[in-house]
């Protein structure tokens, strides 16, 4: 049996033969609203606990020999909840065209997803790239992954400025750099890691034998990759991508902190920060727009993972 003529029959060994029972559907629907009323409840329980620290804490925070452990409980430090949510409907300043700070939330949280998507495609296809490098060769393996390891131990912080000021001098024909770029690229700098180790993991979970099949069918490497290895990548690739996703995310707004870039959520947790003695529950509105932030990244990886349910080991289908 030649390469080609393999692929059938090895797609019927590595892939389900179609969607998955309707038994597995009606759990994963149940399992979804599930998790959809824990989150719920978790958000109330969240507010709840806020609201009753703010009862019966200390305004002077507690403080064990001398080192504060719980923070304070006055008013400008913990507004209530309402008043968060109640300022997201006012405007954002004194100016008679000023926006609601909903709109100022929005707009700035849009701003950062926008580039931290950017950052986390771009660190994907670097870390999915190194993974089919390392997984190919293993002199690869040997040399490069002490690096991909030692390369998570650079501060963030540090790392910013320094990338900020090589963009700004660096010159690809007639590519103009942006300074939204330079957040995407420290971004893509969290986001590498776990692709690329979650990438080599996946890659590498096909069992000895079902890799001896593929060579009894005289598959070559790109049949064993795409028709074996691949979808045996999947149940790793999905948590590295959950991870991925959040340490973009993270990695766009610290990188707006550190480097003052503006238009996104991090620059305005520094606007709203100015103001947090005389408006403390607008430096809230910024905290809980990076929140959601990161809950709908999740979501979204949720879905791909939804999307991808078929390629779970067996038993698996929630």
């Amino acid at each position: 049996m030649t390469g080609v003529g393999a692929e059938p029959a090895v797609a019927a060994l590595v892939e389900d033969a179609g969607p998955p029972p309707a038994a597995h559907r009606e759990r994963r629907t149940r399992s979804a609203l599930t998790r959809a009323g824990w989150f719920v409840a978790s958000v109330v329980l969240v507010c709840a606990l806020w609201e009753a620290y703010k009862a019966i804490g200390s305004p002077d925070g507690w403080s064990v020999f001398g080192v504060r452990v719980l923070p304070r409980a006055d008013d400008a430090s913990m507004p209530h909840v309402w008043q968060v949510l109640q300022r997201f409907g006012r405007p954002e300043s004194a100016a008679e065209d000023s926006s609601s700070v909903a709109v100022a939330v929005l707009d700035a949280a849009w701003f950062t997803f926008r580039v931290a998507m950017a950052g986390l495609l771009l660190g994907g296809a670097v870390g999915f790239g190194l993974g089919m490098l390392m997984d190919r060769f293993a002199i690869a393996e040997r040399g490069l992954l002490p690096y991909v390891v030692l390369s998570q131990t650079v501060p963030l912080i540090a790392l910013a400025p320094l990338v900020v000021g090589w963009g700004g001098r660096l010159h690809i024909g007639a590519l103009i750099w942006r300074p939204w770029m330079s957040v995407s690229v420290i971004a893509a700098y969290l986001a590498f890691f776990p692709i690329a180790v979650g990438a080599l993991r996946g890659l590498r979970s096909p069992s000895p034998h079902s890799l001896e099949l593929m060579r009894s069918f005289s598959a070559s490497w790109w049949q064993s990759f795409r028709l074996l290895k691949l979808p045996a990548g999947v149940p790793y690739l999905i948590p590295a991508l959950r991870l991925a996703a959040a340490s973009a995310v993270v990695g766009a707004i610290v990188a707006e902190i550190s480097t003052g870039i503006r238009g996104g959520i991090g620059r305005l947790v520094i606007e709203y920060s100015r103001e947090a003695t005389s408006d403390p529950a607008k430096v809230w509105t910024a905290f809980l727009g990076a929140a959601l932030l990161g809950l709908l990244v999740a979501g979204l990886v949720a879905l791909v993972d939804l999307a991808l349910v078929r390629y779970r080991p067996s038993g698996a289908h929630r």
